[in-house]
């Protein structure tokens, strides 16, 4: 005894001396948080970056539709060679002609009134980068939902390999025990072979879980950006209430697509009172400036001209209102895309409830399942050593145990991907509603540097510049 107590003196010395240690030397390499992998995700996805160039260009468009309103200069130059010579009448001489000219001209032109053709095509830009706006957000919210579902599947497919390793050893050690009864002759070999099977069952289930595993890997160094370490436990679930009904609501009124479907809409609208404006006059300034050089000649020339000009396009062969009938139809998409936006939200709330109130339901159903299974299996097993249950009992019972710890750990993940699937379906998946420390795109940034059109050498233009070399740079 005073061996024993002894011995149990020093291994509880050996314990707090371990503790010590690890308090004043904690480890350095920390767990992987779901927040670092989401971080991860929204600072590796090439996608996000694209969509982030495809909205640059949706800005440019507003720029490229105001400069219709602005003045338009141009130059031309002109340098002749003449040569020959010239014969007047009965005239028995000629002329030499070697002259040598030079003219250039300055052309300006601004337009004046169009009946609001132009100003109708610059709001439909507008409103198309707003549309553009709103994919963009769409696109980070299923960037996000990915980076969740990776890292829940990684953490899945661990404990369920988990799960198969241990119910391994949990067959090897009843195939070890049907061999020693079967030796003795409590058993057949029946029940021998009967053991045999299921632990090569539980080795092929090991495989194919491993092999799940390994895909998981890969998904989550695609989706976050590198290969997973040690993760922790996935966080608190967000809270997304029960109301089915105001979840719908709040989608309807704040979704990323349903607000660009939106603005798809409006721009349609203005392009069709652009192309209704077509048909009509157009008037514009013209002015002009030339200089005119001929050289061995006292000939020059210095003019200028300053005119206001109406013109109108009285047929195109047919063009015209084909361009209104076109707009027209693209109106009539744009709407019924909206519709079809409106409803596919709406359905996707109510699709992410079910799944999120299944998995709840199976987690409360597997926790109840697997207490039952563990006590039916510990009983069967005590009942089979005193020979009042088979070796095929023990299996089954055993097998029921798998299965409710494997259902588990399933609906676990099912859970917290549900619970974000929810937040996307609304609206609310994006890295500001989830405050990530990330540097978040803004995107009228851009467009305020650009709608307005800025040459190369003003301030504004040089400005523009560096963002677009720090972006080539990145």
């Amino acid at each position: 005894m005073k061996v024993l107590s002894s011995l149990s003196s020093c291994l509880r010395l050996i314990a707090w001396v371990a503790l010590c240690v690890g308090v004043l030397h904690p480890r350095t390499a920390q767990a992987e948080t779901l927040a670092d992998a989401l971080v991860s995700a929204y600072n590796h996805s090439g996608l996000l970056e694209q969509n982030q160039a495809l909205l640059r260009a949706a800005d440019e468009s507003v720029a490229v539709a105001g400069a219709a309103l602005k003045p338009v200069l141009s130059w031309s130059g002109n340098v002749t060679q003449q040569f020959g010579n010239t014969r007047s009448g009965a005239a028995p001489s000629s002329v030499n002609i070697d002259n040598l000219s030079v003219s250039i001209n300055l052309i300006g032109q601004l337009l004046l009134y169009d009946f609001g053709a132009s100003q109708a095509r610059i709001d439909a830009s507008k409103e198309t980068v707003l549309a553009t706006r709103g994919t963009l957000l769409n696109i980070e919210q299923q960037i996000l939902l990915r980076a969740v579902s990776a890292y829940m599947g990684v953490i899945e497919t661990n404990e369920i390999v988990a799960v198969q390793n241990n119910n391994l050893r949990l067959l090897m050690q009843e195939l070890r025990a049907a061999r020693d009864r079967f030796e003795v002759g409590e058993v057949t070999r029946t029940d021998v072979a009967l053991a045999e099977s299921q632990l090569a069952q539980a080795r092929s289930s090991l495989a194919a879980a491993e092999g799940n595993q390994l895909q998981a890997i890969e998904e989550f160094r695609n989706a976050v950006g590198r290969s997973p370490g040690r993760l922790s436990p996935p966080p608190r679930l967000p809270n997304v209430g029960d109301d089915l009904a105001g979840a719908k609501g709040l989608a309807v009124r704040r979704h990323p697509l349903l607000r660009a479907a939106q603005h798809q809409v409006a721009a349609a609208d203005l392009l069709i009172k652009a192309a209704e404006a077509d048909v009509r006059p157009v008037i514009t300034l013209d002015g002009q400036v030339g200089l005119s050089e001929t050289f061995n000649s006292t000939a020059n020339s210095r003019v200028g001209s300053v005119g206001v000009q109406l013109g109108q396009t009285i047929y195109q062969g047919g063009a015209l209102s084909s361009n209104i009938r076109s707009a027209m139809a693209q109106r009539d998409a744009q709407r019924a895309n909206l519709h079809t936006v409106r409803h596919d939200i709406e359905q996707g709330v109510g699709n992410a409830y079910a799944t999120l109130r299944s998995a709840r339901a199976q987690l409360e159903a597997s926790e109840r399942q697997i207490r039952a299974a563990r006590i039916a299996f510990q009983g069967i097993r005590e009942e089979a050593t005193l020979g009042a249950r088979t070796t095929l009992d023990v299996l089954d019972a055993e097998q029921a145990l798998l299965n409710a710890e494997t259902t588990r750990v399933s609906a676990r993940a099912l859970l917290y991907v549900a619970s974000y699937t929810v937040l996307a379906s609304t609206g609310q998946l994006t890295a500001v509603d989830l405050r990530l420390p990330v540097q978040i795109y803004d995107p009228a940034a851009y467009y305020n540097l650009v709608k307005d059109g800025p040459t190369k050498r003003s301030k504004q233009g040089e400005q523009l510049d560096r963002v677009l070399r720090a972006l080539q740079k990145d």
